[in-house]
């Protein structure tokens, strides 16, 4: 399709300021009181739903009340663990960990201290009482599988809650540096709690202020070239004298901002693209606020990703377009292209999506905030407000990892008395960003609770879109110990497009294993294509006959793109205009600086 074709099959729904609606229906006097309690009372739990937890506990109550044999079975194997801990106790100090041992992933007592008695022995005696709980609240027949979930999460972050390591009394590590510093690490890290402190209270992310947007991260070189009421578009100057021919559109999540893919220089995956000879685009987001609130999800669509596509096609015509898409922004970008093969649209040469969901019935333990009870409570909570904000959106993600984002870093700060290295993604983590009550609402309910868009439900402009519409090559990546998208979620994509998929499996989390230079230690992969008309792969099946790889897949991904692009050229003009017909400003913009 020509570019003048493609700009008028996407330009009619592609405005370039947002349409606000006047809002939902006010409802009747008695049902906005009932949503102001509730979102009253979400202010005190946190935003969690005192009746999911309730319903879920009363599940799981009931059953076990009625499962006699069941509860033997708990009793028999607490009486166990109280005889591998009394084993334990005769055994030290000669064989620590001679009953349980921490899992691989559990750093807690990780530190040579723990080797000793009396701190082996708690650390024992508190991973007994996790196991026991955890056999408890599990494998209760008749017991809804999202309620089993909910109690044991939450019982295990109450446990996790007393650990030994959370202490100073029962920290080694701790101890010992008080020994050393005669205890002035207390006073050091009261110093740093006092800091974190007067931060919350002003507002203010509790950050690490030596990363400044523009000066030390986002700070590879390029122009704003487009903006309208959600995005700027980023064009990036090349480092090469020449290009391949077809650019390279990034499509960021828009919970948190853009610039984790490029980070300060060396962690920046845009600048390892343009060094490669790569013309990237890159959207920003802008922040929005409460007078945003009726923002649609497909408002992302057409004002992001469509209106990305319409420019990048003025600004470098007769080029297919490269489309990556990361995390919630992988999931708008595969609606995006469904909907633009099922209108004959064909613009993009390939699609990658990383830690990206398309069927979200694997969701991982972020859909244990996610059912009818906890989205209606959301729902009344951002009502009142006009957006979910900053704190709400990270306190979610940081309760997944609770041991390594929460417990850990107060340990750290506030007993150890010490501050975390700078790091460039911590300081981006830190920079969280709000959703728009409607934009939330429709993502939480079409994609999570009625998984429309793998079912063929999801409409964009009045009618259904399906992946199975797409047939451009796929470059998919999932990462092994991801929370938020889980690589077997993301797996799913080989039956749901019907395209070639290169399917990469790398090591790290949904943030450490994206980002992964060249360069660092310990990072390895999985790769594997498969054809359009090759028969399916379950994910057990794929670990087995998929290659590993030693080292970053960035590699790997910019020797995919080249195969997939045309013979090198000159750099196209960095170009773009505002309304005033004024060159627009340097790149990282002014969106990514809003608070």
């Amino acid at each position: 399709m020509s570019q003048p074709q493609v700009a008028a099959a996407l330009a009619p729904d592609v405005p370039t300021e947002v349409a606000i609606s006047p809002g939902e229906a006010e409802g009747s006097a008695s049902e906005r009181a009932d949503r102001l309690f509730h979102a009253a009372l979400a202010r005190l739990t946190g935003g969690i739903s005192p009746a999911a937890l309730r319903l879920a506990y009363t599940d799981w109550l009931l059953h076990l009340m009625s499962a006699p044999a069941r509860r033997l079975d708990i009793a028999q194997a607490a009486m166990h663990a109280a005889g591998q801990f009394a084993a334990a106790a005769a055994r030290l100090p000669e064989t620590p960990w001679a009953s349980i041992k921490p899992q691989p992933a559990d750093r807690r007592f990780a530190g040579p201290g723990w080797e000793l008695a009396p701190f082996n022995l708690m650390a024992q005696g508190f991973l007994l009482a996790q196991q026991c709980w955890q056999t408890a609240t599990t494998g209760v027949r008749g017991v809804s599988h999202q309620n089993e979930a909910i109690v044991a999460f939450s019982m295990r972050q109450l446990l996790d809650t007393f650990a030994p390591s959370n202490f100073a009394v029962s920290n080694p590590e701790v101890i010992q540096k008080a020994i050393a510093t005669g205890c002035s690490n207390f006073a050091a890290g009261l110093q740093n709690w006092w800091s974190d402190l007067q931060a919350l209270q002003s507002g203010k992310p509790v950050a690490d202020h030596r990363f400044t947007v523009g000066k030390d991260v986002a700070v590879t070189p390029g122009k704003v070239v487009y903006r309208n009421d959600l995005i700027e578009l980023l064009q990036y100057a090349p480092s090469t004298p020449q290009v391949h021919p077809e650019p390279i559109l990034i499509v960021p999540a828009w919970i948190m901002k853009y610039y984790i893919l490029d980070l300060s220089p060396r962690n920046s995956l845009v600048k390892f693209l343009v060094d490669r000879g790569f013309t990237v685009f890159m959207i920003s987001w802008r922040n929005p606020e409460a007078r945003d609130r009726d923002i649609s999800f497909d408002d992302y669509r057409k004002l992001g990703v469509d209106a990305a596509v319409v420019e990048i096609t003025r600004l470098v015509p007769d080029a297919g377009i490269h489309a990556v898409g990361y995390c919630l922004g992988g999931t708008l970008l595969a609606i995006a292209a469904a909907a633009m093969a099922r209108d004959g649209v064909s613009r993009l040469t390939s699609i990658t999506l990383l830690a990206a969901q398309t069927d979200f019935t694997e969701a991982g333990e972020l859909t244990l905030f996610i059912n009818e009870s906890q989205v209606a409570f959301l729902e009344d909570m951002m009502w009142d407000r006009g957006v979910l904000d900053t704190t709400q959106m990270a306190g979610a993600f940081q309760i997944l990892r609770s041991n390594d984002l929460i417990w850990s870093r107060l340990v750290h700060d506030y007993l150890i008395g010490e501050r975390a290295p700078p790091s460039d993604l911590m300081a981006w983590n830190a920079d969280a960003t709000r959703l728009p009550y409607r934009m939330h609402s429709e993502y939480l309910r079409k994609l999570f609770l009625n998984n429309d868009l793998a079912g063929g439900r999801y409409a964009v402009d009045g009618r259904p879109v399906s992946l199975s519409d797409i047939h451009t090559p796929m470059f998919v990546v999932g990462t092994l110990r991801d929370h938020v998208a889980p690589w077997k979620s993301t797996h799913k994509i080989h039956f749901l497009a019907d395209a070639e998929i290169t399917y990469l499996l790398t090591s790290g989390g949904h943030n450490v294993g994206i980002v992964a230079p060249p360069g660092d230690s310990g990072r390895s992969y999985q790769v594997l294509t498969k054809a359009a008309d090759a028969p399916y792969i379950g994910p057990d099946d794929w670990l087995k006959v998929a290659p590993h790889v030693e080292g970053s897949w960035w590699n790997e991904f910019a020797r995919w793109l080249a195969a997939r692009s045309g013979e090198m050229v000159d750099p196209p003009a960095i170009g773009g205009r505002g309304a005033d017909n004024m060159a627009l400003a340097d790149a990282p913009g002014s969106y990514v600086m809003q608070p």
